[in-house]
């Protein structure tokens, strides 16, 4: 059990989930975090990741540090979004191993799953079939980063979990129309299209100023920016979203998605997902000078044969319910109070239909969400507005 004097890592503490888990820890006592920025420290680099750990030496690590991107990222960028993950993960999770962290939490995505995995979709089935082949790369990484962690915790009695959250939404979401996700995207366009029937011009301009549209600010000509958010659907009293309205959606509030996350890090072990009494009681093997042995096991490697296949040890983390798009714009649109109209292009792709995952272990392990869709949206809307009234 972590102590609120055990120092904690969190990497990729400046992001949606990190900030969140950052924040969540703090107001449980936790005031022994320790937070780089890129710039402070490249992930990738193998020396550099070393010398933090040798200068930091956390108990306790979260790596929800990642390469990320939409579609189209993940189409163009196929070998960073395999490389700098892969990167990203082995580093840290080696140095974690090397330095004696006691206690790690990966966090990973459900893309890992099928495209075509039985709805909803439980951690059994994962690799039993073939993944969706636009986001191949980011999910082959990280599934490479939950068996890491499984196999660590295999051969060395580590205590590492990794847990796979659904798609997020919340304060620090990213709203740049060219590669942010479905919500945030749809809720801008539609805020922008309530001004542009308002006639704020002042509003709109503070807008592009902070999320320049194509390299478009609040300087653009007036013809320039209506030119440009038309391209992305967005009309005088108008907006165009893409596909039928009918793929159903499941959405976890990112202050939920960490609260989770600390309660893991703080209260479930591996013998808690695999059901076997005792079995992080015998950690590494010591070797004669007090350090970590990395060859030895601690006598597990004669035991675990008995125990039989061990895998899919991850977590979902979800709040195992769902919406179409078309539902989750009247939320929006409520949220925005905008009275023009929303029209769907079914000449547009869909995506996947339904993404669904099941929350049984997650609900077995002590945790479930608490803010519901509806609530979520009018909060996001809140927060969004408040950040345009920020200066950057």
């Amino acid at each position: 059990m972590l102590s609120k004097d055990s120092k904690i890592y969190v990497a990729g503490h400046h992001g949606l989930v990190g900030s969140a888990i950052w924040n969540n820890l703090r107001q449980r006592g936790y005031n022994k975090l320790v937070g780089r920025t890129h710039k402070e420290l490249d992930l990738t680099d193998q020396l550099a990741v070393r010398r933090f750990f040798d200068d930091e030496r956390p108990d306790a690590v979260v790596l929800a540090a990642a390469f990320v991107g939409g579609i189209m990222a993940n189409s163009l960028y196929r070998a960073d979004f395999i490389m700098q993950n892969m990167k990203m993960q082995c580093n840290v999770i080696s140095e974690s191993y090397a330095h004696g962290v006691k206690k790690l939490l990966f966090l990973g995505s459900t893309c890992i799953y099928p495209k075509n995995a039985p709805q909803p979709m439980k951690e059994d089935c994962l690799l039993t079939s073939p993944l969706e082949y636009t986001n191949e790369e980011y999910a082959i990484a990280k599934i490479a980063g939950l068996k890491m962690c499984e196999s660590y915790n295999l051969q060395y009695g580590t205590n590492y979990i990794a847990v796979m959250p659904t798609n997020l939404y919340g304060p620090n979401d990213n709203f740049h129309l060219e590669n942010s996700h479905v919500m945030p995207a749809m809720m801008r366009k539609v805020y922008l299209a309530k001004l542009i029937n308002d006639g704020d011009w002042q509003a709109i301009r503070r807008d592009l100023d902070i999320r320049p549209v194509e390299g478009f600010s609040g300087s653009s000509t007036t013809d320039d920016i209506l030119a440009v958010l038309a391209k992305y659907g967005i009309y005088n009293n108008k907006v165009v979203l893409w596909g039928t309205g009918t793929p159903l959606r499941e959405f976890l509030w990112s202050e939920d998605m960490a609260d989770a996350s600390v309660h893991v890090l703080l209260n479930v072990d591996f013998s808690d997902i695999i059901g076997i009494e005792k079995y992080s009681s015998v950690h590494y093997g010591a070797a004669t000078d007090g350090t970590v042995d990395r060859n030895h096991s601690a006598g597990r490697g004669g035991a675990l044969p008995k125990l039989g296949e061990i895998r899919n040890c991850h977590i979902n983390v979800g709040t195992g319910k769902e919406l179409t798009i078309r539902e989750l714009s009247e939320l929006v649109v409520k949220a925005v109070g905008f009275e023009g109209t929303v029209e769907f292009d079914a000449s547009k792709p869909d995506g996947t239909m339904r993404k669904l995952i099941d929350v049984a272990k997650l609900h077995s392990l002590g945790w479930t969400h608490k803010v519901e869709i509806e609530d979520g949206v009018a909060r996001l809307f809140q927060w969004y507005k408040e950040s345009l009234n920020n200066t950057h």
